[in-house]
């Protein structure tokens, strides 16, 4: 079983329809705390540090063999989560960044939510590390957006960002920091290469939950 960690119920529906695409017999248990991101907005992502290892450890206590967090905001304390818990926490941004830093040099971060621009440029810099590749990662906030998300205006929340995408020129790769952005990908007419992160990072969560429960079964066959 793969829990899921959330900060919005609007992510639910998007991950189940992935999954039955995808990888149709994996199990998922959602967890959402909206005010996770409401707290981490507000003081940082530490400042939610205790409680999200506390759902970690809850989703491993029922079964979860690992566990995503689809927030980019609290990605990083997630990750953190996982010695502790014992199974893989994965963010869902991470594979997203991985292919950002394939793409070449020069990124461009949007995100509807200030706070969760300096989390995804840290996290390419980390990638564009480990992959011993230069970036230049430049951050922009899409104005305006984020209040269409809160009221329920996904038609007019998405349609910003796609515009935002497309304003865009001098890049090899825009990313799209925000799971709820996904749709925009679809709309933008860009010649430069729109990421987004729901799909990478189920499959590699799904992954994850499979090793581990391999692992698992072997060490109780002996």
């Amino acid at each position: 079983m793969l829990a899921l960690l959330h900060t919005s119920p609007v992510h639910v529906p998007v991950f189940d329809a992935l999954r039955d695409e995808t990888r149709p017999g994996l199990r998922l248990r959602h967890l959402v705390d909206e005010d996770l991101l409401a707290r981490a907005r507000a003081h940082g992502p530490e400042a939610v540090a205790a409680d999200v290892r506390a759902l970690v450890e809850r989703a491993v206590a029922d079964g979860a063999r690992a566990v995503l967090c689809t927030c980019s905001t609290i990605g990083g304390v997630a990750e953190a989560a996982a010695a502790p818990a014992g199974v893989p926490v994965l963010r869902v941004d991470r594979p997203m960044a991985a292919a950002a830093v394939a793409a070449g040099r020069r990124v461009v971060v949007l995100a509807a939510l200030a706070s969760t621009l300096k989390p995804t440029a840290d996290l390419i810099d980390e990638e564009a590390r480990r992959a011993g590749r230069v970036v230049t990662v430049r951050t922009r906030l899409v104005d305006g957006a984020w209040a269409h998300f809160e009221v329920g205006d996904t038609e007019r929340y998405v349609r910003l960002v796609a515009a935002a995408a497309d304003a865009v020129t001098d890049a090899d790769a825009i990313v799209l920091a925000q799971a709820s952005m996904a749709p925009a990908q679809a709309l933008t007419t860009t010649g430069v290469p729109v990421l987004s992160s729901p799909r990478p990072g189920l499959a590699a969560a799904a992954c994850a939950a499979g090793a581990a429960g391999a692992a698992n079964r072997a060490a109780g066959a002996f």
